[in-house]
C-alpha cells in the first residue's frame, strides 16, 4: 500500500484513541509515535524508546487492538520499530505486539528493573562504594532559613506542598524561575531536605544542570550510557538546578526528555529552576518545553525592604552575632538587587570588623555598602542589547531571525553576540540560540570578527564605542 494509507489509518486510530483516553496520556504516549508502513494488514509504528513499547503493550494494547481491528479487520496486526541507543547513537529494533512483554528475554533491558540495585552512581568517587545515594544538598538550605515574603510566597508554598507529598500534587513538575541571586537554589534544595525529613525512604537528588550534562558526556565517552539512564530512573525526587544551561544541548535534552517521561509516569517528583519561565526559554525542543509547562511555574521576585531585613536578622541569629538594628536596617535599605549581595555585604562587614579589630558600627556599614553598590555591575539582558543595537542600525528584531546574508543584518547579529558575551553570563550556546538560532562556534567567530574590525577600522570602532555608551545609559 502507499505511504498515504498507513498515515491515514494511523490518524483514524489516533482520532478514536483521543476520544477514549485522557488528554495528558494521549499527548504523552501517542503523539510521539510515527506510522512507518502498512503491509499485509500489519501496521508498523515507531516509538521513541523501549519504555514506550512496554508501557503501550501493558496499558493500551487492548483498546489499540480493538481500534486497529475496526480499521483493518479481524486479521489486523501491529508491529513496532523501537528507537534504541548504543553509545548515544540511535538504532531501530523491530518487535511484534505481545500483549504482555517479558523484558528479561530482550537483548536490551530498558528501562531499568527497579528491583536491581547494582547501579553505577555518577556521584560516587571511583573506588569508594556507598549504599545510599547522597542527595547532594547543602544542609543549611532549609525551609526554616528561607524567609517568606510577598516576593516568594507562591513558590515557597508550592515547594512545601511538593516536599510534603512528592509526586502527588498538581505541581509536577514544579518550575521555579527568577533572576540570579534570589534564592532558586536555596528553595529547590529546601524541597529536597524537607522531602527526606518526611519521607526518609525516598531517593532524592539535587543536581546542577551543568553536572547533569557532564555526566551524560562522560557516560557516552565511557560506554556507560545505559548505566547513566538507569541511575536517574530510580530517583524519587529529581531536582535539576539552572536548567537553562542545557539550551542548545540537543542530545542531553533528548535524554532528559526520556528520563522526565519515565519518572513522571510513575508519579516521581520533578523540580526545575531557571532564569526565566518556560515560555521564554530559547534553545529547547518544543516537546521538552511542553513538559516544563505541565505543572506549576512560580517565580521569585526581588525582596522588599521588610523581607531583606528579615533575611539579615535570620542570618545574624543563626551565626550567633550581635549587630545593632540600625546597621541591619541600613544594609537592607541600600542593597536592593538580590539576596546574594545582601548576604555578601553582611559577610564583608563581619570580615572587616574581625580583621581590623573594629566595632561593627553604622559608619563601617556605610563604607562597605558604598563600595558594594559602586562596584556592582548590572548584568544586561540579551533582549536589551538586541533592542539597542537594532535601534542603532534602524532594523527590527524580527529581521535578525531571517535567513539572510545581508551585510547589515549579519553584522548586527555579530555585534549583539559580542556585547552579550561581554555583558552577560550566558553561555555561548544560549547567546547563539537567542540571537538568530546560531551555535556556539558562530558566536566565537562573531566575537573574533568584531574585535578584528575594531583593530583595523577606526570608524567601526567608533560605532562600537557609541553603541556601548548607549548600553550603559
Amino acid at each position: 500500500m502507499t505511504k498515504k494509507n498507513h498515515i491515514e489509518v494511523w490518524n483514524r486510530c489516533l482520532a478514536l484513541l483521543k476520544d477514549n483516553i485522557n488528554a495528558v496520556a494521549f499527548k504523552t504516549w501517542f503523539e510521539p509515535i510515527v506510522p512507518v508502513k502498512l503491509e499485509n494488514n500489519v501496521l508498523t509504528i515507531q516509538v521513541p524508546s523501549q519504555f514506550f513499547y512496554e508501557f503501550i503493550e501493558e496499558k493500551y494494547i487492548h483498546i489499540l487492538s480493538k481500534i486497529l481491528k475496526k480499521e483493518l479487520g479481524e486479521d489486523a496486526k501491529l508491529e513496532y520499530n523501537i528507537v534504541m541507543y548504543k553509545n548515544s547513537q540511535p538504532y531501530v529494533v523491530k518487535m511484534p505486539t505481545q500483549n504482555k512483554v517479558d523484558i528479561h528475554n530482550q537483548e536490551v533491558r530498558y528501562p531499568l528493573d527497579i528491583s536491581e540495585k547494582n547501579i553505577p552512581n555518577p556521584f560516587l568517587i571511583p573506588g569508594i562504594k556507598k549504599i545510599n545515594i547522597d542527595p547532594q544538598i547543602n544542609p543549611a538550605y532549609t525551609f526554616e532559613n528561607f524567609i517568606e515574603g510577598d516576593c516568594n510566597r507562591l513558590a515557597r508554598a508550592a515547594g512545601y506542598a511538593v516536599a510534603t507529598n512528592p509526586g502527588s500534587t498538581h505541581f509536577n513538575p514544579l518550575f521555579i524561575y527568577s533572576a540570579n541571586g534570589l534564592g532558586k537554589s536555596h528553595l529547590c534544595q529546601a524541597i529536597g531536605i524537607e522531602t527526606k525529613r518526611r519521607h526518609p525512604d525516598k531517593i532524592v537528588l539535587y543536581v546542577p544542570s551543568h553536572k547533569f550534562y557532564t555526566q551524560y558526556v562522560d557516560a557516552v565517552k565511557n560506554n556507560k550510557f545505559t548505566d547513566f539512564v538507569q541511575f536517574y530512573q530510580i530517583i524519587d525526587v529529581l531536582i535539576i538546578d539552572d536548567v537553562h544551561d542545557l539550551a542548545g544541548k540537543d542530545k542531553t535534552q533528548e535524554i532528559l526528555f526520556q528520563i522526565f517521561n519515565y519518572l513522571h509516569q510513575f508519579n516521581k517528583q520533578l523540580v526545575f529552576t531557571a532564569d526565566r519561565p518556560p515560555a521564554e526559554l530559547s534553545g529547547f525542543e518544543p516537546r521538552i518545553l511542553s513538559r516544563f509547562k505541565w505543572g506549576l511555574a512560580a517565580d521569585l521576585q526581588i525582596p522588599d525592604y521588610e523581607t531583606r531585613l528579615a533575611i539579615l536578622k535570620r542570618k545574624v541569629y543563626n551565626d550567633g552575632i550581635d549587630i545593632q538594628d540600625e546597621v541591619l536596617e541600613y544594609i537592607a535599605a541600600h542593597i536592593t538587587t538580590n539576596v546574594r549581595e545582601l548576604e555578601g555585604a553582611l559577610i564583608s562587614l563581619l570580615a572587616q570588623s574581625t580583621l581590623n579589630r573594629k566595632a561593627i558600627t553604622l559608619d563601617l556599614a556605610k563604607s562597605i555598602v558604598d563600595k558594594i553598590v559602586k562596584n556592582t555591575k548590572y548584568e544586561m539582558s540579551i533582549d536589551f542589547i538586541q533592542k539597542v543595537v537594532c535601534e542603532y542600525f534602524d532594523i527590527t528584531p524580527e529581521m535578525l531571525k531571517q535567513k539572510t546574508r545581508k551585510h547589515e543584518i549579519v553584522q548586527a547579529r555579530q555585534i549583539i553576540m559580542f556585547f552579550a558575551r561581554m555583558y552577560t553570563k550566558k553561555s555561548l550556546s544560549v547567546i547563539g540560540s537567542i540571537v538568530g538560532g546560531k551555535d556556539h562556534a558562530t558566536v566565537l567567530h562573531a566575537c573574533k570578527a568584531i574585535k578584528n574590525l575594531m583593530e583595523t577600522n577606526k570608524k567601526f570602532k567608533q560605532q562600537i564605542e557609541e553603541i556601548e555608551r548607549k548600553l550603559k545609559l
